[in-house]
């Protein structure tokens, strides 16, 4: 081959890799400006609690304080009985939403926390912060701290118009780190991961970690599009946030009223699988499937009867149960909907003066609401049943946890748990908190790989057992 024609496809050869090298650098995303602008509005947030001592650290002081110990006086005169109580630190992250100094945060960040200080960014500067409001089920706060000039702010976007595969960045304070900028891509959207009754959230690849709880999850035009929340502590590249759409929502109802007030209805509801909606005459495995009403409340006194699918509500179609929940608590208490329901194969419409969602209805969220509790990972969420419960599901006696939701394919729905069910034993051991079966879970059915619970629905009791990973 003549030496001309070698140099010619060395230069074209040479000409097509830089070709798409620099194409592919076209394709990639540009940071840098993004992190500038919107860390400065990012904040750093530390609490303190006060919580009861350990049985372990007790009997660490009982063995010094016993008779005829050489450290005996010593402890006597400087501990007492030994310490009651221990200061727990903890770290989290949030941003600011006004120049004033409202900050926008997770409520598992700041719950039951006695002291709240926000550092901003450079930490040559730090504030003691009071809680405005906070919003459990939805796992967001709003906090307030005095300055005396106007701050750096973020501002929401439209979470909506989000699309798989889109660019996001998040920053936080992973691990202590603060102002850990990381990047992503929107994963999924509208997951249902068991953490609350009305989980929507965004799934991202983008780095979270423990710290980034309340951190902005921001697009590419530097608005918040969602407010990172959990993790699955198992894996990697696995993250969600609270839409922005709806955490705009929550935290602008906080700042003016300092809590939420959502629509009830006082239903029982599950999914309607296929054979259900065989034997209901339904062509499509679609709706809440109402399996008990209770007296008094909304739903009792506009008609709705056990056995009714709410196939709609104000003409937007209910995919499932968790979609009837989520769009009631939507709609504020006092509001007149129009309910379509399917009964004994025909279609009725009702009109549903709503209640408010009581208090004790709110999730008990779990101690490390940051990554998913054992009973979250299932896909399960729960509450203690009270007196009113008890009275609505027909049951003898307040006692048991009752499923209030029960994400898609997870495992709690492969064991076919139901909204609704009252687990009332798991592996022999009586369960009569969220906190009872978190023991279970994390002890003995641990050590098995297995967890047998026993389950009241409807008045029937069953055994149902669920796998764990070991």
């Amino acid at each position: 081959m003549p030496s001309r024609v070698i140099w010619r496809v060395i230069w074209m050869s040479a000409a097509l890799v830089m070709f798409v090298t620099l194409s592919a650098q076209a394709e990639l995303p540009e940071f840098t400006e993004l992190a500038q602008k919107a860390s400065p509005a990012v904040v750093n947030i530390s609490t303190v609690k006060e919580v009861e001592a350990t049985d372990q650290m007790q009997r660490f002081f009982e063995h010094f304080q016993r008779k005829g110990s050489p450290f005996e006086d010593f402890f006597d005169q400087f501990f007492g009985n030994g310490p009651q109580t221990r200061r727990k630190q903890a770290l989290g992250s949030g941003f600011i939403v006004s120049e004033d100094g409202y900050v926008a945060t997770n409520n598992h960040v700041v719950e039951k926390a006695d002291e709240i200080k926000v550092v901003l960014k450079g930490g040559d500067e730090s504030y003691r912060a009071e809680v405005v409001g906070r919003d459990p089920e939805t796992d967001l706060a709003l906090l307030k701290i005095d300055v005396d000039r106007s701050l750096p702010v973020l501002k929401f976007g439209d979470s909506d118009e989000l699309e798989v595969g889109e660019w996001v960045l998040a920053i936080g304070n992973p691990f202590g780190l603060d102002h850990t900028v990381t990047a992503g891509i929107i994963s999924a959207m509208g997951r249902v991961i068991g953490a609350g009754p009305y989980d929507n959230f965004l799934q991202t690849d983008a780095s979270i970690n423990p710290g980034n709880s309340g951190g902005p999850l921001l697009n590419m035009d530097g608005k918040v599009v969602g407010i990172n929340t959990a993790i699955v502590a198992s894996g990697q590249g696995i993250g969600f946030a609270v839409p922005g759409s709806m955490a705009e929502e929550i935290i602008t109802e906080l700042k003016k009223y300092g809590q939420i007030k959502r629509g009830w209805l006082g239903v029982t509801i599950q999914d309607v699988d296929q054979d259900a909606a065989r034997a209901l005459g339904l062509s499509k495995a679609k709706g809440a499937l109402v399996a008990s009403v209770r007296d008094g409340e909304p739903a009792a006194k506009a008609g709705i009867q056990p056995g009714d699918v709410i196939v709609s509500v104000n003409g937007e179609t209910i995919e499932d149960a968790h979609d009837l929940t989520r769009t009631i608590g939507s709609l504020p208490p006092e509001d007149t909907i129009r309910m379509t329901i399917w009964r004994k194969g025909q279609v009725k419409e009702l009109e549903v003066t709503l209640g408010e969602r009581h208090k004790q209805m709110a999730q008990a969220r779990g101690q490390e609401p940051s990554q998913l509790g054992d009973a979250g990972a299932l896909g399960m969420s729960l509450q203690a049943v009270d007196e009113e419960t008890a009275q609505s599901l027909n049951l003898p006696a307040a006692r048991g946890v009752v499923v209030t939701d029960v994400a898609r394919d997870s495992k709690a729905a492969q064991a076919n748990i139901q909204p609704g069910d009252v687990i009332l034993e798991a592996n022999g051991q009586k369960v009569n908190s969220v906190e009872d079966l978190t023991r279970v879970l994390q002890g003995d059915a641990a050590e098995k790989g297995v967890v047998l619970l026993l389950v009241v629905r409807q008045g029937q009791a069953l055994y149902r057992t669920i796998p764990l990973d070991k």
